[in-house]
């Protein structure tokens, strides 16, 4: 893990992306600290939580996983969202975040900053949308930038992005040939289900 840490930062790569429940704790740590003293920023992935949280009569719940992941270390963490195929409850997901910003530990960017999710600090990582796209990785690169602008937009003109966001995209996709046949792909596609994550006063 260190030596393809070493590697990725002699190719000039400013930030790396770690599985923190796959390597360990321990090895996140240890990471951590690498980046640290070598000026990487180092992103959280989560991948096997849903193994551990997403049973609700087993496992460890995703906040307890967050408060060990502060104290282990990292510049973001894959929060989840509260659309798309990484679907939460509104008011939960953002509870991981707020628990991860809370003032009940002494704010030590060594040992962990998280962004706040949903709002103007979010860091949005764009993975089989991009690489997915028909005309390849570039123009998938070029879709999600018009995408995102065109949203951020949106926000600051008052509009309803839960409401008017295929609206907003298409709008967009008139003028940008690369989203507009993303579009055309993934029409179909839909993310109009309940979430599987629940507040636990509603699972009770």
């Amino acid at each position: 893990m260190i030596k393809r840490a070493v590697f990725a930062r002699e190719l000039g790569v400013p930030i790396i992306m770690h599985d923190y429940l796959t390597g360990g704790f321990t090895a996140n740590t240890s990471l951590a600290h690498y980046c640290r003293d070598n000026g990487l920023l180092l992103h959280i992935h989560r991948a096997m939580h849903a193994v551990l949280y997403r049973q609700k009569n087993h496992g460890m719940h995703f906040r307890v996983l967050a408060k060990a992941l502060r104290m282990s270390g990292g510049d973001h963490i894959h929060a989840g969202t509260v659309v798309g195929k990484l679907e939460g409850e509104r008011e939960m997901t953002l509870g991981f975040v707020d628990l991860l910003r809370d003032d009940f530990l002494e704010k030590d960017r060594s040992r962990g900053l998280f962004f706040i999710s949903l709002k103007t600090g979010s860091l949005c990582q764009f993975g089989g949308g991009t690489l997915g796209h028909p005309w390849g990785n570039a123009p998938g690169a070029v879709a999600n930038r018009v995408a995102l602008e065109a949203c951020v937009q949106a926000r600051n003109e008052g509009r309803d992005l839960a409401r008017e966001g295929n609206d907003i995209l298409r709008e967009a996709s008139k003028w940008s040939p690369e989203l507009a046949d993303a579009c055309e792909v993934w029409k179909e596609i839909t993310f109009d289900f309940d979430p599987v994550d629940k507040l636990d006063k509603e699972t009770k």
